[in-house]
C-alpha cells in the first residue's frame, strides 16, 4: 500500500517546477493533491496530468501573501477533500535583485510578503486543520541566505528564505505537541521556471560584485543543476512516515553546490 494512500496534501506554487513534480509524486504514491496557485489556469495543466495517471487533484486559486485568501483556501479544501495531512509551503518569487541601496521599499515588500510572509501565513492557517491527527509541514527555503551569499543583489530573497528557516525551525518546536513535523528544503540551482519573477538590475548590480573566481562547474555531485523531480523525491520522503522522527530540520539539495 502507498505510503500517502488518503491523505490530503495542500501544495502552494504548485503550477510549475518543484510545486509541480511534488504534486506529482506525492498523487502517485495516493494523496489527493489540493493545488494552490495564484490563478487557476496556470495548474490546470498539472491537474490533467493528475488525473491521467489515475490520481486526484483539485485546484484552489490563492494569493499566499493574502489572509483573506489563504484562510479561504483552506476552508475549501476541507469543504471538499475533508482534511489537510500534509502542507508543501512552496509558492515563492526571486523578485527584484539590485543593490540595497537602489531597492525600493516597494520591491523589498513584495518579495518578503510573497515568500516570508506566505510562507507564515500557510501555515498558520494550516494549524487548527492539521492540530487533531498531526501531519507534515515542508517549507521550500532555499541555498541563498543559509549557506551562500554571492548572489549580490539578492538580499531580499535571501532575507526572506534564511527567515524562512528560523521560522520553520520554531514552528517544528511549538507544534511538536500536536505531532505536526515541519521541515525545511533548501534546493540550489534547479531547472524551474522562477526566472519569470526575476528582474535583474545588470547595471547598478555591477557596481556591487566582488570578483571571486570559482572552480569551473556548478554542481560537483551531477555537474548539472538539479531537476525538479529530484527535490519532489525528497519532499516525497519528509511527508512519509519514513521521516517520522525528523522535524526542525533543513536539508540541502544541491549536489555540493553551496559547498564551493
Amino acid at each position: 500500500m502507498s505510503q500517502l494512500k488518503g491523505k490530503v496534501a495542500f501544495i502552494t506554487g504548485a503550477s510549475s517546477g518543484i510545486g509541480k513534480a511534488a504534486a506529482i509524486k506525492l498523487a502517485k504514491e495516493g494523496a489527493k493533491i489540493a493545488l494552490i496557485d495564484i490563478k487557476e489556469e496556470n495548474a490546470k495543466a498539472v491537474k490533467d496530468e493528475i488525473h491521467g495517471i489515475g490520481g486526484s487533484a483539485l485546484i484552489f486559486e490563492c494569493d499566499i501573501s493574502k489572509v483573506d485568501d489563504v484562510q479561504l483556501s483552506y476552508q475549501k479544501v476541507i469543504e471538499t477533500l475533508g482534511s489537510i495531512d500534509i502542507v508543501f509551503a512552496n509558492a515563492g518569487i526571486n523578485g527584484v535583485i539590485a543593490p540595497i541601496e537602489d531597492l525600493s521599499s516597494e520591491d523589498w515588500d513584495t518579495t518578503i510578503n510573497t515568500n516570508l510572509k506566505g510562507t507564515f501565513l500557510t501555515v498558520k492557517y494550516a494549524i487548527p486543520h492539521m492540530k487533531k491527527s498531526g501531519g507534515s509541514i515542508v517549507i521550500t527555503s532555499s541555498i541563498n541566505g543559509n549557506r551562500i551569499y554571492k548572489n549580490f543583489g539578492m538580499s531580499a530573497y535571501s532575507t526572506s528564505k534564511i527567515g524562512q528557516t528560523g521560522f520553520g525551525k520554531m514552528a517544528a518546536l511549538e507544534l511538536a505537541q500536536y505531532h505536526i513535523r515541519v521541515n525545511i528544503i533548501c534546493p540550489g540551482a534547479i531547472e524551474t521556471n522562477i526566472g519569470e519573477n526575476t528582474f535583474p538590475q545588470e547595471d547598478n548590480l555591477e557596481k556591487i560584485k566582488i570578483p571571486v573566481e570559482y572552480p569551473e562547474g556548478n554542481q560537483p555531485l551531477e555537474e548539472r543543476s538539479g531537476k525538479p523531480e529530484q527535490v519532489a523525491d525528497l519532499v516525497y520522503f519528509l511527508a512519509s512516515d519514513m521521516s517520522s522522527h525528523i522535524t526542525g530540520t533543513e536539508v540541502y539539495i544541491d549536489g555540493a553546490e553551496s559547498l564551493l
